[in-house]
């Protein structure tokens, strides 16, 4: 080791070859220690060479020992290496070159004229089997008729690419496909160019050219050369004319110089943040330095008054809508073959934009002229709006004493297509307002049969009794019944006084008191079977006792309150002792 005061020297066993590795090394002299040292620290200042490995390369001398000498009991005879430290080849995976990718398509070649045992059944195919086939199936395959065998697909390599390999999107990319759109781009340019070349050939044929010439001869060198400067400028003008795409927001550019400027506040313009010092006023991006809303609208000045409304203001006022439409109108004109640009001929575009809006309006009116022709209703359309007809309307717009609007002229809430509300047979509810044992009812009288006439309270009344009875009828008989009268109710309710009143009260009161003198025998016999059944239960041991075997859940009845209190024995009774008895 290089840190300890004596290291050893690695020397080979003296024994034979049945010993080796076995023996220590002897230990170093402080001679030799010394020197060796000395020879590290020249090769570290670089005044000696450095140690050479078994394979001829060159060790670092600040790499330590235990790094490149090879320990004494594995191999004494081994010089210092960094053999172990690099790429071992045979631990080393083969991936796939860069270059290679899936074949595409089939083999090219000879083609098979009779069914080759193991191909598909369906195509004739080697390559794949039947049950894989990706053609259509035929009616009779292959195997049996032996004629139309489909050719031989590529068999597919195993590809292993490395780290960079699978990243790689380029890879498998045919650049014939590349070469397919620069071929299209210079029919393109040559279609440019021939059509300049017949343009030039009319106007000699024509003469104008002529005149052009001599016209540029009277006015002189000075026209020669701002023509000149033209016939220069008109080779990069295609580049030019588009060179309003790569504006960016906030940011000019310039087709001459090719430097973007950054648009840069006047130091005499007041900040936008300080037009306003209310903090719920309109916000300002300080990143941006735009303020979209405007910063007075909270003080109800016009915005036609103040020098500045907001981006936004600017924006979508002026001529700056129809500056946008004319570009939008710029664009689809380009898509469709017209050679029209907002900033390179904006005359031309005008002028062809105010005769598209032309033309399109008169081919408006003579599509509807041709529809009322063919199916009239002329006079439906001459009708005033619903607003006129109905005398009001369903937007709520709220303003302030300045003429702002502080509430409303929010998006419209669709509405159903159906009539809501409508109330019908003298109801005060609409059908469905009302849901009882699966079937829906108006809840103004309860009334389950959509089509019957409102019978208010009473109607809630005879439901109620109804159910209170517990008459059950199948659903076929309620359908069937009819909803009564209010006279039919009135004459029920008379009968049933009637035959109260019939009823003498003594007799009543007779049959009141023997049911109840039944119910309370009832409830006596099981008072003492749950007493029975108490005692029972409490000389089993608790953890045999069933959970909860004492109690009940349900609420005790009157008879059975009144059996307990006569079988309940008090500790403070003095005859409690001859109860039993």
């Amino acid at each position: 080791m290089a840190s300890g005061g004596m290291e050893v020297i690695q020397s080979a066993p003296s024994g034979g070859p049945n010993d080796a590795g076995l023996d220590e090394p002897k230990k170093m002299t402080r001679e030799d220690w010394r020197k060796k040292k000395e020879l590290e620290e020249q090769r570290k200042l670089g005044n000696a060479p450095a140690e050479v490995d078994e394979e001829g390369k060159d060790i670092n001398p600040h790499i330590p020992q235990y790094i490149s000498s090879v320990p004494w009991y594995i191999d004494p005879s081994k010089r210092p290496t960094l053999k172990h430290q690099r790429p071992q080849e045979e631990k080393q995976r083969e991936y796939t070159s860069m270059g290679e990718w899936y074949k595409r398509g089939v083999k090219e070649g000879s083609i098979a004229t009779k069914f080759r045992p193991g191909a598909c059944e369906n195509c004739g195919s080697m390559t794949h089997k039947k049950k894989d086939c990706l053609e259509r199936p035929r009616k009779v395959g292959a195997k049996f008729t032996g004629t139309n065998i489909a050719p031989d697909e590529f068999t597919q390599p195993q590809l292993m690419f490395d780290y960079d390999g699978k990243r790689d999107r380029w890879n498998g990319y045919n650049s014939e496909e590349h070469m397919k759109i620069v071929e299209e781009y210079a029919k393109v340019d040559l279609a440019k160019r021939t059509l300049k070349a017949q343009k030039l050939q009319e106007e000699l044929a024509s003469g104008k050219l002529m005149e052009q010439v001599n016209s540029r001869n009277k006015w002189g060198e000075e026209e020669q050369n701002s023509q000149t400067e033209r016939d220069h400028n008109s080779e990069d003008e295609d580049e030019d004319k588009y060179a309003d795409d790569i504006d960016m927001p906030g940011q000019n550019f310039d087709s001459k110089r090719r430097i973007t400027v950054r648009n840069l506040r006047i130091r005499e313009d007041i900040a936008k943040y300080l037009r306003n010092l209310d903090p719920n006023s309109a916000y300002y991006d300080p990143k941006t330095r735009a303020m979209r809303e405007n910063p007075y609208a909270s003080g109800g000045i016009n915005p036609d008054e103040v020098s500045y409304a907001g981006d936004n203001f600017v924006r979508y006022t002026g001529d700056t809508i129809s500056m946008a439409q004319t570009q939008l109108f710029a664009w689809e004109a380009y898509e469709k073959g017209s050679e029209v640009h907002l900033q390179a001929d904006p005359t031309k575009l005008e002028v062809l934009y105010k005769s598209f809006k032309v033309k399109k309006e008169d081919f408006k009116e003579k599509q509807k002229e041709t529809i009322l022709e063919k199916y009239g209703g002329e006079e439906h359309l001459n009708v005033p709006s619903r607003e006129l007809l109905l005398a009001q309307t369903e937007d709520y717009v709220e303003y302030s004493r300045h003429g702002t609007v502080i509430k409303g002229q929010e998006k419209a809430i669709a509405r159903s297509k159906y009539e809501e509300d409508v109330l019908i047979n003298n109801h005060t509810c609409i059908w469905g307002s009302y849901w009882k044992d699966g079937r829906w009812g108006y809840k103004c009288c309860h009334s389950f049969i959509k089509s019957s006439y409102c019978t208010g309270e009473a109607g809630k009344e005879m439901t109620n009794a109804d159910t209170g009875q517990g008459d059950v009828q199948p659903e076929g008989e309620e359908i069937m019944t009819k909803t009564k009268t209010l006279m039919e109710l009135h004459q029920d309710k008379l009968k049933k006084k009637k035959k109260k009143q019939k009823k003498s009260p003594g007799s009543e009161s007779e049959d009141e008191d023997r049911k109840r003198q039944e119910k309370l025998k009832k409830a006596l016999n099981a008072e003492e079977a749950r007493l029975k059944h108490v005692e029972e239960m409490m000389q089993l041991d608790e953890r045999k006792r069933a959970y909860n075997s004492i109690y009940e859940s349900r609420e005790p009845t009157e008879e059975e309150m009144e059996a307990y209190r006569m079988k309940r024995q008090r500790p403070d009774d003095p005859m409690a002792s001859f109860l039993g008895q």
